[in-house]
């Protein structure tokens, strides 16, 4: 048997769902304004994951041009309808109004690697995080926040069911409200409603709290998929809003749950893990807990009503996965899947033929700074401590551009250490961007056309360096803070990315930026 490690996925991977297809378990999580969105994950034992692809990959499924950080793909669900042998993921397409102008919608597909379908519009469902449910012949919408004018957003948020026309994706018959607030008393936000039919019962599992300090998940029951609910009188199923902030994990909750073909049962849900005090660089994680029922209720994490690190795993086969290299060498036709963009891309922004064997990124005029898609190609951060390095070639041609290595969280709040173009001739320089102040660190004179960069991060200290034959390393300055990279100072519910980067600086340009390969290596988890 083998040992389930906590955090199950790290890094930015929140709002996890998951189902199964024999015995085969694949999970999902919200990808905000990072394209390709909700990236998906395959598992034979429940134990060992490998990302497969990502949900979303086309424009015509999702259009992510000009949202705001953290907007975008929000909380997704996956369910596999055994009798279609199909799969669905419905999600919410979040627009930069306050929750208003949201687009629900599903897509499908006969293998969960992809493709997945264009999307089917759901009419008239507003609200986010919602849930596809198959019982029997029926099928229904499960969603959350029907905003009542009269109160308070925040408090007006109703957990409702709907049948559901599925090819049309048009909403039928009447709304019933399930919950209209949740088990916890003065607890905002009801939201990420899963629902699941077993045995004589059907089983509500939600979260509240937000998706903070607070967060929570909870159960409620009823003999009726149209209730009324019962609530579990033990609730929360799972909390550490009990626990200080500095505990090594918080903010848990958003769980969805699985029997596995082994009989038992497990939830997946969301975590944090803080440093530093109460930072969170790689933002919300995936985490997974064992379930007991005990008096026809779910039981989290039964030992300890913790999530703790390690758990025995289930009494599956063993199934382990070729790990993927810590170094990318850019070979194939195709990005990685660890790979994101920012929004809705130009994929004439980058290459994998024109120089084979080089990641070519072609400067446009988007900045870091900008709610745009710059040349952007970046990865999570997944490790309070790492290194990474990359070698780019790359010659300015005109005053402003620029190509290197950047830390980002959003717009407002990055690190960027890059070969440019200035006023004084080409320099390697070292910028700090703070909610639209951008403050230059380091510059120094560089004349080879060739450049190798490194981060190291230690917890909350960074150094970034270059170098011109990849053994003699110059700092780019002083050690800066990583704590500027986080929900606690920047908001929102992403997380960090390691991500290479160019910019004609608001010009048009021709020119290009060639990284040979790029390597990243965790050292502490």
């Amino acid at each position: 048997m083998s040992t389930l490690r906590n955090p199950l996925l790290p890094g930015f991977y929140p709002d996890p769902s998951i189902c199964k297809k024999g015995g085969d378990y694949y999970l999902v999580t919200s990808s905000f304004e990072y394209f390709p969105g909700i990236p998906i994950f395959h598992s034979r034992d429940f134990v060992h994951w490998h990302q497969i692809g990502h949900v979303l990959t086309r424009r015509s499924q999702a259009n992510l041009d000009g949202l705001c950080p953290s907007r975008g793909i929000y909380a997704a669900t996956i369910r596999y309808h055994e009798k279609t042998d199909t799969f669905y993921v419905v999600t919410t397409l979040v627009g930069n109004a306050p929750y208003y102008d949201n687009i629900n919608f599903y897509v499908t597909a006969s293998d969960p690697a992809g493709p997945w379908s264009d999307p089917v519009i759901i009419k008239g469902a507003e609200g986010i995080d919602p849930t596809l449910v198959f019982d029997g012949e029926e099928v229904y919408y499960l969603g959350n926040r029907r905003p009542n004018p009269d109160i308070p957003e925040c408090e007006s948020r109703h957990i409702w069911l709907q049948r559901l026309d599925l090819p049309t994706g048009t909403l039928v018959g009447e709304r019933v409200t399930l919950l209209e607030h949740g088990a916890l008393y003065d607890a905002v936000a009801p939201e990420g409603p899963h629902l699941y039919h077993i045995k004589d019962w059907y089983y509500l599992i939600i979260a509240e709290g937000g998706t903070d300090h607070n967060h929570c998940s909870t159960v409620f029951r009823s003999h009726s998929i149209f209730g009324p609910y019962e609530c579990n009188p033990r609730n929360p199923l799972i909390t550490h809003r009990n626990l200080k902030r500095d505990y090594p994990i918080n903010s848990t909750g958003h769980a969805d749950i699985v029997e596995l073909n082994d009989g038992s049962w497990w939830a997946v849900l969301l975590a944090s893990r803080p440093d530093g005090g109460d930072y969170r660089n790689l933002g919300r994680e995936t985490f997974a807990v064992p379930m007991a029922w005990e008096d026809g209720w779910p039981v989290f994490s039964p030992q300890t009503g913790c999530v703790e690190f390690s758990y025995p795993g289930p009494d599956l086969p063993e199934c382990i996965w070729e790990p993927e290299p810590a170094c990318d060498h850019f070979l194939t036709q195709e990005l990685g899947t660890c790979w994101n963009m920012l929004r809705t891309p130009d994929y004439e922004t980058f290459s994998l033929n024109d120089r084979p064997g080089f990641l070519r990124l072609y400067l446009n005029r988007h900045t870091l700074a900008e709610v745009a898609s710059p040349a952007f190609i970046g990865r999570r951060q997944q490790h309070m401590c790492f290194t990474a390095r990359t070698f780019m070639e790359f010659i300015p041609a005109a005053l402003g551009e620029a190509a290197g290595i950047t830390m980002f969280y959003n717009n407002q709040f990055y690190y960027s250490l890059m070969l440019q173009s200035t006023e004084t001739g080409v320099s390697i320089v070292l910028t700090r961007q703070i909610c639209g102040d951008n403050t230059r660190l380091y510059s120094a004179p560089y004349e080879n056309d060739g450049i190798y960069f490194k981060i190291h991060m230690r917890y909350q200290s960074i150094d970034f360096y270059f170098s011109q034959d990849g053994q003699t390393w110059i700092p780019a300055g002083t050690t800066v803070s990583g704590t500027i990279l986080n929900k606690e100072t920047a908001g929102g519910f992403t997380g960090t990315y390691i991500a290479l980067y160019a910019t004609a600086d608001g010009k048009e340009s021709q020119n290009h930026a060639d990284f040979d390969w790029f390597e990243y290596t965790g050292e502490i988890n």
